[in-house]
């Protein structure tokens, strides 16, 4: 299996060989969907809350006396069935939706999501990619000359480079990730993965048997 080097100028300089056991693997829709849904329940933030009738302020005094008045008998203006009242059944944010995903699932899921985009030909390899200081200008021109100014695209870096961090802030449908944080959702959520030689080799030593 080989693949298309390319320069930070869009110019392709040779061919790299690629690992079977990484860009060749079955894909598995149902356990693939399994881990992807987990991973999204894992990301979830819990925003909405309604607070209950002993969260809501007021309440203290008995609306009126017990007997005599001719009303309904009524303990706390806190009530469900009062106007202002607590609310009953409503969500709140101590839902918990967090699911645990084994290890090897996760790499399962990355290596199948890996050689979908492999054999898509959506998988990018630089040569390397450095840029001297941080400056969204420079890493967008370097997406453009590569087509991928338009499209959404993942940058996975082998190290932390605060340089390239800093530079797509600003550039709409782009993502950096350092490679050892990289997985099958960011993966997926992406048209390319854009991952230079050292990047290659990175992910050949830790999933190549």
């Amino acid at each position: 299996m080989e693949a298309d080097i390319y320069t930070l100028k869009g110019e392709k300089k040779g061919k790299i060989k690629l690992s079977k056991d990484i860009f060749d693997r079955k894909l598995n829709e149902n356990f693939l969907n399994q881990v992807l849904n987990s991973q999204k329940s894992n990301e979830r933030k819990v925003i909405a809350h309604t607070k209950d009738r002993g969260e809501v302020r007021g309440g203290g005094k008995k609306p009126w006396r017990q007997k005599g008045t001719g009303r309904a008998r009524a303990g706390s203006n806190r009530s469900p069935l009062w106007k202002g009242g607590g609310v009953t059944f409503g969500p709140t944010n101590k839902r918990n939706f967090k699911k645990r995903i084994p290890r090897s699932f996760k790499q399962q899921a990355l290596l199948m999501v890996l050689s979908k985009k492999f054999h898509d030909k959506k998988i990018i390899i630089l040569d390397d990619l450095k840029i001297d200081k941080a400056k969204t200008k420079i890493l967008f021109n370097i997406l453009k000359k590569l087509s991928l100014d338009n499209k959404s695209c993942l940058i996975a870096l082998p190290d932390r480079d605060i340089n390239i961090m800093r530079s797509i802030r600003n550039i709409p449908k782009k993502k950096v990730e350092e490679l050892r944080n990289l997985n099958a959702l960011d993966v997926m959520s992406y048209q390319y993965l854009v991952i230079t030689q050292k990047g290659i080799k990175l992910l050949e030593d830790k999933f190549s048997k």
